[in-house]
């Protein structure tokens, strides 16, 4: 079960920033990712056998949090978020690669922060998912409205780009 609540705080303005999945912008968002899991699995990407299925669990205008669902002995390759990030594994064993670094193994229940612009690998030992947590400094978030364009700051970095298979 997924409970999504949204207030006044989650009104039409405070996400028309959202092009894209406006509805996970809400105030107060509670998954049952043992659920989840099982509709990543019935995913056309997981079924073709591309080997990752995703979804994006919430979305903020300075932060995401995603579900990541792998086979075994696949892998996720070249990723860098202009942002820092959480990995922690909540089903399988994954293991880390971060160039001139040791493999990092993340067994269940592991976790790994990253700070902004570090490079990484992502490779399924088993059947694995995970949930990717990516949180940019404020002034970098997209916003629409006037006052919230005047906070940010004048180079933001790029878009950050999380391609790891299917979305809704």
């Amino acid at each position: 079960m997924t409970l999504n609540l949204r207030s006044e705080a989650s009104d039409s303005t405070s996400i028309s920033h959202l092009s894209r999945l406006p509805e996970l912008a809400v105030s107060i968002s509670q998954f049952d990712l043992r659920q989840e899991i099982r509709l990543l699995r019935k995913e056309d990407s997981w079924q073709r056998g591309i080997g990752r299925s995703s979804r994006t669990l919430v979305k903020q205008q300075d932060f995401r949090i995603v579900l990541v669902l792998m086979k075994a002995k696949t892998r996720l390759t070249e990723h860098q978020a202009n942002a820092r990030i959480s990995i922690q594994t909540v089903h399988g064993r994954i293991r880390v690669h971060i160039p001139n670094q040791n493999k990092i193994e993340l067994p269940l229940a592991g976790l790994l922060a990253l700070d902004s612009a570090i490079p990484y690998d992502i490779e399924a030992v088993r059947e694995s998912a995970f949930l990717l947590t990516i949180s940019w400094p404020r002034q970098y978030a997209t916003w629409d409205s006037e006052e919230a364009t005047e906070e940010r700051s004048p180079n933001p970095p790029d878009k950050i780009s999380v391609d790891i298979g299917s979305q809704p």
